[in-house]
């Protein structure tokens, strides 16, 4: 399946260039759901989903997948986790050019994870805000996937069973010495989409094509067989210092090519199995301003 989250507050069937609206049947699975659990009621109950959609869609309202303004497929993730330096040619990268002056870069293996708020996270229709348009802030195009049970100590062998689905993601960075987790967390700086395509549509992420460009220049290209860990590796390091709850969100890391995005920039990020989401980048409005 691919389901996508669309503006107002609803849930869709992508199929080609076609969203059948399933808002319905996904307000019935959430009900049925404890909610004092923690983690993502529609995400903990794909399955319940799944089963109820029914094989001939016509008796669903269809919708032209252009014309719909597409959210994050997650609703309420509990944490958003990300891998800081996950491709060797990136730690190259930022070593050679000081990207992140004041900082160590080691791999992934010594430099751990980092935590990104929630409350970051928009869709591809909701765009990025440049908070501090004086500063450098880089795009970084990603591999994410959605976790879609609770894991904790996951085995390397395990830890596909744990997916619930992958997107496209990007890890929008102000660069500055503060620490890394305070720079990544502005508001719409978690960029998910442009849907989920659910684990059972692609059971091995190994060999992804992930391309982003800039105003119709590529930028990154990079296959995620060149991950320094691959998913199974990050679940299964991510798990051994948090429990994942359903909806969590991990990052898996950019590859080389990372670089400035400014006012008016216009992102495409895309993968064959995965989609194509465009993003654009405005100004940041202040609160003080709509007042």
């Amino acid at each position: 399946m691919k389901i996508c989250r669309f503006e107002p507050d609803r849930v869709g069937l992508v199929q080609e260039d076609a969203v059948y609206d399933i808002t319905q049947l996904a307000r019935e699975v959430e009900r049925q759901r404890d909610p004092s659990l923690p983690g993502d009621p529609l995400i903990a109950q794909l399955e319940q989903l799944r089963s109820l959609i029914p094989a001939d869609l016509d008796g669903l309202a269809k919708l032209d997948l252009g014309g719909i303004n597409l959210l994050a497929p997650v609703a309420r993730p509990g944490k958003i986790v990300a891998a800081p330096v996950n491709y060797q040619e990136h730690i190259q990268e930022m070593q050679e050019n000081n990207v992140s002056p004041g900082h160590d870069i080691p791999e992934i293996g010594k430099a751990g994870l980092f935590l990104k708020a929630a409350s970051s996270l928009v869709g591809p229709s909701q765009g990025i805000e440049i908070r501090f348009p004086e500063r450098r802030t880089d795009h970084e195009l990603e591999l994410a996937l959605v976790i879609g049970k609770t894991a904790s100590e996951v085995e390397w062998e395990d830890a596909l069973s744990y997916v619930a689905g992958y997107c496209i993601g990007l890890d929008i960075t102000l660069r500055g010495r503060e620490d890394r987790s305070f720079r990544k967390s502005i508001d719409s700086y978690s960029v998910l989409g442009p849907w989920l395509t659910t684990s059972d549509e692609l059971p091995y992420p190994d060999a992804l094509d992930l391309r982003l460009s800039v105003n119709g220049e590529e930028r990154q290209q990079a296959l995620t067989n060149q991950l320094i860990f691959d998913v199974r590796k990050i679940i299964q390091f991510a798990s051994s210092f948090y429990t994942l709850h359903p909806g969590d969100v991990i990052y898996t890391g950019t590859p080389k090519g990372v670089a400035p995005i400014a006012l008016g920039d216009v992102i495409e990020a895309q993968c064959p199995q995965l989609g194509l989401m465009r993003v654009r980048v405005r100004a940041h409005e202040s609160a003080k301003a709509r007042s």
